[in-house]
């Protein structure tokens, strides 16, 4: 028998897939309630099984009207990835999800094993010695630089 994550999971790829824009919005009470859980049940699903590294955008609002919206990425389509990586990255991102993110563009042969090997040592902290957060905001700055030149074909 699946566990309640695995059945949550489940039921959210479900409905991203009958999604036309491919991106769904839900309630995090409700969806807990639906599924006779606690929210942070569907904080956990949410956070361990729809990152970036496997392909998603989670957008979250939280407050009275608070909703989580859930974004498939297509690889495919390089302009819309460059806006999500540029809407992802923002101002800063820390090593792990840098390399998370390298990892699923060489997975997807959006960028080559060559590529992805130059951007992680460009961006690695070895390389970039500078007290944080200062670190983690160059770090953005030459992954969006980097990703740029590569995806604007």
């Amino acid at each position: 028998m699946r566990n309640v994550s695995e059945i949550i999971e489940q039921y959210l790829k479900h409905i991203l897939q009958q999604s036309a824009e491919g991106s769904v919005e839900i309630q995090r009470n409700e969806l807990a309630d639906q599924f006779q859980c606690v929210p942070s049940q569907i904080n956990y699903v949410i956070s361990t099984r729809f990152t970036l590294e496997k392909g998603y955008v989670v957008e979250s609002k939280r407050g009275g009207g608070g909703y989580i919206r859930i974004q498939k990425i297509e690889l495919n389509a390089y302009g819309t990835l460059l806006d999500t990586i540029m809407t992802t990255v923002r101002d800063s991102i820390d090593q792990a999800s840098s390399e998370g993110l390298i990892y699923r563009l060489e997975e997807g042969r959006i960028i080559s094993r060559r590529e992805a090997a130059i951007i992680k040592a460009a961006i690695s902290r070895d390389v970039l010695q500078f007290k944080l957060p200062l670190r983690d905001e160059v770090r953005a700055r030459i992954l969006k630089a980097m990703l740029i030149s590569l995806l604007s074909k």
